[in-house]
């Protein structure tokens, strides 16, 4: 009978010990997830939407377009090359504005057969 005491207690201190060492890893992989996986800087970064970017994209077309006329007035180019940068830059800020309308227009477009608000179309 003293033999299954013995059996009993060793298997219980075995247990004891696998538990121990489950927390102790629990442990250290919580710790090297703190500290040492960094997140991916995409996760961090706000979603733009593509309004936000194409309005960003004029910004920096028209910053680019004054600095330009500040280059050409300081001497830096030639009359033909900033009016043929002046021309591109324009382009560009053309075909942007439209995207721009084309954006903003699909976002306050009215679905076909609602009423007016006034309730005047009965």
């Amino acid at each position: 009978m003293s033999a299954f005491y013995t059996l009993a207690i060793f298997l219980i201190a075995s247990a004891d010990w696998a538990v121990i060492g489950a927390c102790l890893a629990l442990a250290v992989a919580v710790v090297l997830f703190i500290f040492y996986i960094q997140p991916d800087a995409s996760d961090l970064a706000p979603h733009r939407t593509k309004l936000d970017q194409l309005l960003e994209k004029r910004d920096t077309i028209y910053d680019n377009l004054r600095d330009l006329r500040f280059e050409y007035r300081s001497g830096k180019y030639s009359e033909g090359d900033f009016e043929a940068m002046k021309m591109a830059l324009e382009n560009e800020a053309a075909l942007v504005l439209a995207e721009i309308d084309q954006v903003t227009d699909a976002q306050v477009r009215r679905p076909r057969g609602t009423r007016p608000a006034d309730g005047s179309a009965r």
